[in-house]
């Protein structure tokens, strides 16, 4: 795969993943695939178990219309061939003790991590976005407060290249990862 060297194994998941956002919108995620995905995320671990991840999932064309006016333009013009739309939230609180879990956002990370490498696993593609109003986002869908809204998510079927727009053609490849030796922090 381009701009991708592995030099130990890994899963083959981890392997084929990346962000593409050529998406095929004639092709559902059947409800079985959809619910598996978020399974996968829902048994991601967590600080006391507490769970904080929650997902927002638009699927219906009323659901998905409700959904794009959140996302910037740039990715409103590729997601929205996406069948399914996804927005990650963390619960900033403990349930146990009211006090402020400071991990909500790494458990809820990890939850979607989960999710992309399930999603992977039965050859369905997803690709979060920071490109979104967040406040626009907590108005529709009347979200508290005290949950943070960490990220836009589209799924689907990889499409045809030929059918984005031309400005997303380029980026349409997997992006190059540093070396281990530049992810270990070096003190």
């Amino acid at each position: 795969m381009e701009n991708r060297k592995f030099d130990y194994a890994v899963l083959k998941e981890i392997q084929e993943h990346w962000s593409p956002r050529a998406y095929d919108s004639s092709r559902i995620v059947s409800e079985e695939d959809l619910m598996a995905i978020l399974e996968a995320a829902r048994y991601a671990p967590s600080c006391f178990n507490e769970q904080p991840w929650r997902y927002i999932v638009a699927r219906t064309e009323e659901e998905k219309r409700k959904y794009l006016p959140i996302l910037n333009a740039y990715n409103a013009a590729w997601a929205s061939k996406a069948p399914v739309l996804l927005l990650i939230l963390a619960k900033q609180n403990f349930s146990h003790n009211g006090k402020q879990n400071r991990f909500h956002q790494f458990d809820a990370g990890t939850s979607w991590g989960f999710l992309l490498l399930e999603a992977q696993r039965r050859g369905i593609i997803t690709h979060a976005m920071g490109g979104f109003n967040v406040e626009a986002a907590r108005k529709i869908y009347l979200i508290p407060d005290d949950m943070t809204i960490i990220a836009a998510v589209a799924v689907g079927y990889y499409g045809d290249i030929d059918q984005l727009d031309p400005q997303f053609k380029e980026a349409e490849h997997p992006s190059p990862r540093l070396s281990i030796d530049e992810i270990m922090y070096k003190y």
